[in-house]
């Protein structure tokens, strides 16, 4: 049987054909929206930690756009504002509440808020563990229960079903139970955050 080649054209026009029926990208679509950036490694949940650099800018107003890096204390100075609670909060709450605070002294200001550079995202263990210390979280999915295994374990007399987590935020310091017994158990993973210190009493 004679089989025919397919000429350069006729197959350029197979491809065309093909292409016209696969999903055009929002970003094709509507050229005006812009694809949201981010640095690398940070999810859209990163909430921000002593020591980070960030850079805040003010729409149409240079005074108030600034670099910062957040304080040990967890606060950032601004112009006109003054200190501002930024650990605990995802960048977005952050320019948020720029935002709101701006409205006193301004019309409808924008604001947009980057982490220009992140620290090494760290959690503590403390108390009835073999080996108490900071934890380094690997991309922000380290749990309580790995978080103890790196701390070498708990030791004999620890009180396993009463150890708590101390986490800072802007709105103050929460406390959250933890049952060793019941993640091992199977119950449902909890997640560190940057600046958490497990407790592990005895």
């Amino acid at each position: 049987m004679k089989h025919t080649a397919t000429s350069p054209f006729a197959a350029a026009a197979l491809a065309a054909a093909f292409l016209t029926l696969l999903p055009v990208p929002a970003s094709a679509k509507d050229p005006d929206k812009k694809p949201v950036s981010q640095p690398p490694g940070l999810s859209e949940e990163y909430r921000l930690g002593a020591g980070d650099k960030i850079r805040i800018e003010v729409y149409k107003d240079t005074q108030l756009s600034q670099s910062v890096q957040i304080r040990p204390d967890g606060k950032i100075t601004l112009p006109l504002l003054g200190d501002l609670d930024a650990t605990g909060r995802t960048p977005i709450e952050l320019r948020d509440a720029i935002t709101t605070q701006l409205k006193e002294y301004m019309t409808n200001p924008v604001v947009t808020v980057i982490v220009v550079e992140a620290t090494a995202a760290v959690a503590y263990v403390m108390g009835e563990v073999n080996h108490p210390g900071a934890v380094t979280l690997q991309g922000g999915q380290l749990t309580v229960l790995q978080a103890l295994a790196i701390a070498g374990g708990l030791k004999d007399f620890a009180n396993a079903k009463n150890i708590r987590i101390l986490r800072r935020s802007y709105i103050g310091v929460q406390t959250i139970a933890f049952n060793y017994k019941s993640a091992i158990g199977g119950s449902a993973p909890v997640y560190l955050r940057a600046g958490d210190t497990v407790v592990v009493p005895d």
